[in-house]
C-alpha cells in the first residue's frame, strides 16, 4: 500500500436519522479514537449538520452523499458544494451506482461533480462497477476503465491525486455477495495502471482505490491484505457502531 493511509468510509444511504445519528456517534467516537485509519461517515443530508457539530475535534471525517457541481441555482432538490463545505464536510461520494441507475447519473455528471467537488475542496469519493451481465459476458476490466477514463477528463495530475477510487461491482451491493478479494485486486489494480497511464506512476501511487460491495468484519482483512486495496466503502455494516468498528480497526 506504500504510504497510503487506509480510508474507511460508511455510505449510510437513506438510513439513519438525527437521533440515530448521534446515537451511533456517541457509541462509535471513544472507540476509534486510538485507530489510525482514516474514518469518514455519509449520512443522508438531514443528519449531516448534527454529525458535523458531533464531529468537532475528533478523529473521524463528514461526508455526503451527493451534490450537485454549481454553486446555487434553480435546482429544486439539489446540495451545492459551498453548503458542504460550511457544515465541514470534508468528502463527498459521487457517482454511486445507485445514483446512475435510479437518479440518471451519467459519465458526463459524474465529471462535472468531481471537478466542482476539487474546486471547493471536498474530497471525491468516485464510484465505479459493473453490472453482473457485464460481468459475465468478461467486459468488466474494459467497462471499468472507461468509467475511470471519463472521471478523470479535463483533470490536472495535482488534483487528480487527491480523488479517491471506489471500486464496487453493481452485483455485490447489498446482495451479501462479494468479488473474492483476487477479484476486487484484480480490477483495483487495473484501476491504478490506468491512472498511471493517464498521468504517470507517481499520480497512481497516491491515488487511494477503496472496495465496496457487502463488506463485513468477516472479510475485511482478506480485502485489505490485497497490495492495491487502500480500505472500503462500507453499506449496511457501517451502520452498527460495533461492526463499522470491527472494520475500521482491520489491523490490530
Amino acid at each position: 500500500m506504500m504510504s497510503r493511509i487506509p480510508l474507511m468510509a460508511g455510505n449510510w444511504k437513506m438510513n439513519n436519522d438525527k437521533r440515530e445519528t448521534l446515537d451511533f456517534l456517541s457509541s462509535f467516537l471513544p472507540k476509534v479514537k486510538e485507530l489510525t485509519v482514516e474514518i469518514v461517515i455519509c449520512p443522508p443530508f438531514t443528519s449531516l449538520y448534527a454529525a458535523a457539530e458531533k464531529l468537532v475535534g475528533t478523529n473521524v471525517k463528514l461526508g455526503a452523499q451527493n451534490m450537485h457541481w454549481e454553486e446555487k441555482g434553480a435546482f429544486t432538490g439539489e446540495v451545492s458544494p459551498l453548503m458542504l463545505k460550511e457544515l465541514p464536510c470534508d468528502y463527498v461520494i459521487i457517482g454511486h451506482s445507485e445514483r446512475r441507475q435510479y437518479f440518471a447519473e451519467t459519465d458526463e455528471t459524474v465529471n462535472n461533480k468531481i471537478k466542482s467537488a476539487l474546486k471547493h475542496e471536498l474530497a471525491p469519493i468516485v464510484c465505479v462497477g459493473e453490472t453482473l451481465e457485464q460481468r459475465e459476458e468478461g467486459i468488466t476490466i474494459d467497462f471499468v476503465m472507461g468509467q475511470v477514463e471519463k472521471a478523470l477528463k479535463g483533470i490536472e495530475a495535482e488534483e487528480a491525486k487527491k480523488i479517491v477510487f471506489a471500486y464496487e461491482p453493481i452485483w455485490a451491493i447489498g446482495t451479501g455477495k462479494t468479488a473474492s478479494a483476487a477479484d476486487a485486486q484484480e480490477v483495483i489494480g487495473a484501476i491504478r495502471n490506468k491512472i498511471s497511464e493517464l498521468y504517470n506512476k507517481e499520480v497512481a501511487e497516491a491515488v487511494r482505490i477503496l472496495y465496496g460491495g457487502s463488506v463485513k468484519p468477516e472479510n475485511i482483512k482478506e480485502l485489505m491484505a490485497e497490495a492495491d486495496i487502500d480500505g472500503a466503502l462500507v453499506g449496511g455494516a457501517s451502520l452498527k457502531s460495533d461492526s463499522f468498528y470491527a472494520i475500521c480497526s482491520f489491523n490490530l
